[in-house]
């Protein structure tokens, strides 16, 4: 029986307010077969898995609009249109309008000196189209809401302001407000004595502005927020420069370049699309992906990624990978379901905001009764009723923890670290042991010449020039090595009659010398003997956990060359910082005891594990979790996927397999190692800002509510205080932007 794949749809979502907002649509998503839905009230997405068997797209959208909302299938969006498009434009409209005429009222209401004959009318003129044209939105949505049953801030809102501005309009048409030469002393707690001639135009216009101030404040600061990702769609290249088979170059856009294309990037240039170099050599800059400034040289047969500049000579690349499938697009990718996911730290804010409107419109109905009922007098129970109303919104509530996800997940972009997912969160603030794998993690993972050692006459660099002419020819890493360090000295000689001999070593003939070079046991078989000094040269590399081949022409053994796998230059530095974050490190590798301690005292590690068979890493770090450890791994190879993925918090190096990256939890797309320690230290700080903004929401919320239900908070007061606590978490979160490399790398 075939089995239907699961898909996953992003759905952007308008008309959402609040968090209740964003509660009331993923239970309704929810509640449809085969779907399983989370909605983002501070990215105003839906990100839904769903059964396509079960669901269609376009019934998402319905079940959405089904309660109130707005949505739409995800369209490819460019960068033009994201940079056209400002969501604060209409709220800025409003907020400028409200100000200008909340401003006079604001002043007359406050001011007895200023209340002339007949304020109130003017008041009355001024505050109306505040109220009703300023205010039409959160009406318009608390209309819809009601409609469904529902109750969100809006709701809290429009009954506030809705109720302030009726009570005033009765007050002054029908009661003592509207006489000649009535004056109204601003008060800061509500006077249970007040008569008929209280209004509240004040209240109701100026709640309107502090709420529009705090949702443009709020919107603005949410597009700060996500900057970083916009920043980076934003840096692609827009066109590409092919070579055709004629050798001349057009131009085309982007979108047309395909798999298998060469195509040229000129010094200065962005590098269309993922691609290897098929010629030229140049320095990359690639700080765009992996937050490292300094460029990185590359030359036929490299990879270069999508979006990197070209700071050095012209480069002919083979398109590798295009649109969805290239580098850029899968960070964007993997950032943006880490922003539309929540962190169970969340999971209480929904609860809480689910049920809260509902909650605080009952909470205001017990205030007015108690207070009227009690003899405080219709003005006063009416005055306490409209401050909880409007203080209770459960805006910051809401806002705590996506903001900060959207701010330290972009912030993270930019830097070369990739949080998969907000979950990963708390486990960066559990683990204790962090286990690395050795090659290409804490080493460089491809061999290189460290020592060449000469018998007595011989020239070291003749030696390299000779060996590394014979050593070209051959495809192993350590030929390559040797092959390596000595084209970086000058050309090479020509090779004749070249021997590969399997798993020993070369021979061939170079300039008329003949040579062989191999394992000392390859010269053996050619009564080819070291000399005492060449005999130590390989006892020590060998006690060193590196690898020595020995040299031999024209009939005596002449040089020994030292290869090793070297250590990554900023590992000792990355160990130190991981200590300091109170983790123990460990080095997990299938090479021998004495290599792997070679390396682990060279960068500061004090527990080794090694000769482990590639299946059995997943094993170890089972056996570490059974030992009570929470357990960070640091791998980048096809055999490191199955630890990475068993380990508490994996951490997959950039450089690495595509396997081992989509087996972690965070990926470090740099390669360096150091950015483990600042993963960690980033994946910390936003986890600590997430709890100490759900800390303010919720101490706001638990002060202001009984505060303004005893009748010790003017509406007024109220309303500044509601959209400061909005602005108050939003801008906690934006100090994210502000997180730094340890070592200060940008």
């Amino acid at each position: 029986m075939s089995v239907v794949a699961r898909e996953r749809l992003e759905l952007p979502i308008e008309g959402m307010t609040c968090a209740s907002c964003a509660a009331r649509i993923e239970r309704k998503l929810n509640k449809l077969e085969g779907v399983t839905a989370t909605v983002n009230y501070a990215t105003e997405k839906a990100a839904v898995e769903y059964d396509p068997a079960d669901v269609t797209p376009a019934a998402l959208v319905e079940a959405v609009e089904q309660v109130g909302y707005t949505a739409r299938l995800p369209l490819a969006e460019t960068a033009e249109t994201v940079s056209e498009t400002d969501p604060t434009a209409a709220l800025r409209q409003r907020l400028i309008f409200s100000v200008v005429l909340s401003l006079p009222v604001l002043l007359l209401g406050m001011i007895s000196a200023l209340q002339f004959t007949n304020w109130q009318w003017l008041a009355f003129e001024l505050a109306t189209p505040v109220v009703l044209w300023a205010g039409w939105p959160f009406h318009v949505a608390a209309w819809k809401n009601l409609k469904h049953a529902a109750a969100t801030m809006d709701t809290l809102i429009s009954v506030g302001t809705l109720a302030a501005w009726g009570w005033s309009v009765i007050a002054l048409f029908f009661l003592d407000a509207g006489v000649n030469g009535m004056t109204m002393p601003f008060e800061l707690v509500p006077s249970r004595t007040a008569g008929g001639d209280q209004i509240y135009f004040e209240v109701a216009a100026v709640v309107i502005t502090f709420l529009l101030a705090g949702r443009y404040f709020e919107a603005r600061a949410k597009r700060t927020a996500g900057a970083a990702l916009r920043a980076l769609v934003e840096l692609g290249a827009k066109d590409a420069s092919i070579l055709s088979p004629d050798g001349s170059e057009q131009r085309i856009p982007i979108d047309q370049l395909q798999v298998g294309d060469l195509f040229v990037v000129r010094p200065g240039e962005k590098v269309a699309t993922d691609g290897v170099v098929v010629e030229g050599q140049s320095a990359v800059d690639q700080s765009l992906l992996t937050g490292e400034s300094v460029p990185v040289e590359v030359a036929p047969g490299d990879a270069v990624a999508g979006a990197t500049v070209n700071v050095g000579g012209r480069l002919l690349l083979r398109a590798e990978r295009i649109g969805a499938d290239t580098a850029l697009a899968q960070i964007a990718r993997l950032v943006t379901e880490a922003q539309t996911g929540k962190a169970p730290v969340q999971r209480l804010a929904d609860r809480v905001a689910g049920i809260f409107v509902p909650v605080v419109i009952a909470i205001a109905v017990a205030t007015f009764g108690y207070w009227y009922g009690s003899g405080a007098g219709l003005t006063f129970a009416f005055s306490a009723t409209v401050a909880v109303l409007i203080v209770a919104c459960p805006c910051a509530l809401g806002l705590a923890t996506p903001t900060a996800l959207l701010v330290g997940t972009g912030r993270g972009a930019q830097l070369g670290i990739l949080i998969k997912g907000p979950e990963i969160l708390e486990s960066t603030r559990r683990v204790d042991t962090i286990v690395l794998d050795k090659t290409g993690t804490v080493t460089e993972g491809r061999m290189a010449l460290v020592d060449v050692v000469t018998g007595a006459g011989v020239d070291p660099d003749e030696a390299l020039r000779l060996v590394g002419a014979v050593e070209h020819a051959s495809e192993h890493p350590i030929a390559r090595a040797i092959a390596e360090a000595a084209r970086e000295r000058g050309v090479l000689p020509q090779v004749e009659s070249f021997a590969n001999r399997e798993g020993l070593g070369v021979q061939g003939v170079v300039e008329g010398h003949a040579l062989v070079v191999g394992r000392p046991s390859l010269l053996a078989e050619w009564a080819l003997d070291l000399d005492a000094d060449l005999t130590a040269a390989v006892t020590t590399a060998q006690a060193g956990g590196k690898t020595a081949i020995a040299a031999a022409w024209d009939g005596h053994a002449r040089a020994v060359f030292v290869v090793a796998d070297t250590v990554k230059p900023s590992s000792s530095e990355a160990i130190a910082e991981l200590k300091r974050l109170g983790l123990r490190p460990m080095l997990l590798t299938g090479d021998n005891e004495q290599t792997a301690r070679s390396v682990a005292v060279s960068v500061g590690i004090d527990d080794v594990i090694a000769d482990v068979l590639p299946a059995d890493k997943a094993a170890v770090i089972t056996r570490l979790q059974e030992e009570g450890a929470v357990v960070a791994m640091v791998g980048d190879g096809v055999n490191d996927a199955p630890a990475l993925a068993q380990a508490d918090l994996g951490l997959a190096i950039g450089t690495g397999t595509d396997v081992a990256i989509e087996a972690s939890d965070l990926t470090l797309v740099s390669g360096d190692l150091r950015s483990a320690a600042d993963a960690i230290r980033l994946s910390r700080r936003t986890l600590s800002t997430i709890k100490g903004n759900l800390f303010w929401a919720f101490a706001y919320n638990i002060a202001a509510i009984p505060l303004a239900a005893s009748g010790y908070l003017n509406p007024l007061i109220a309303g500044a205080a509601m959209a400061l606590s909005s602005v108050f978490v939003v801008s906690n979160s934006l100090r994210l932007r502000g997180f730094r490399p340890q070592r200060g790398r940008t």
